[in-house]
């Protein structure tokens, strides 16, 4: 079994799954790889996998999902587990909540919907390479 995680978190199913096609398609069995579909289930895998000695290194996450907003999920995680990785992939986000997501989830890169499978690609492997 694989010791480390790559999370995604998107509300929307199809996102998810072409993410989940680009991870497998780059990493291959390199990593485990999680995805939720809304912030407080993430926070119940991630309480999981670190039980399960698994360890995060990046999270994907939507900005714009009900409950709670992708920037809260990233700086909720990164409060508890400084060393994950934070990459938030986002249509909709707005300048405060990038802002804070800088500044309190020292957000490693921010990229846009509809995103380009080598952009997010290349932000998680330098995001990797930080670890």
């Amino acid at each position: 079994m694989c010791q480390a995680a790559i999370l995604c978190v998107d509300d929307e199913v199809l996102v998810l799954e072409s993410i989940e096609i680009e991870l497998k398609k780059t990493f291959k069995d390199d990593y485990l790889y999680e995805f939720a579909e809304s912030a407080d289930e993430a926070l119940e895998i991630i309480d999981e996998l670190i039980e399960d000695g698994v360890d995060i290194v990046v999270i994907v996450s939507d900005w714009l999902m009900p409950g709670m907003k992708g920037d809260e999920l990233l700086v909720t995680v990164h409060r508890k587990y400084p060393r994950i990785i934070t990459i938030m992939l986002t249509g909709q986000a707005d300048l405060a909540a990038i802002e804070r997501a800088k500044n309190q989830a020292q957000l490693h890169a921010l990229l846009h919907k509809p995103w380009d499978t080598q952009e997010l690609i290349a932000a998680i492997k330098s995001g990797l390479a930080k670890l």
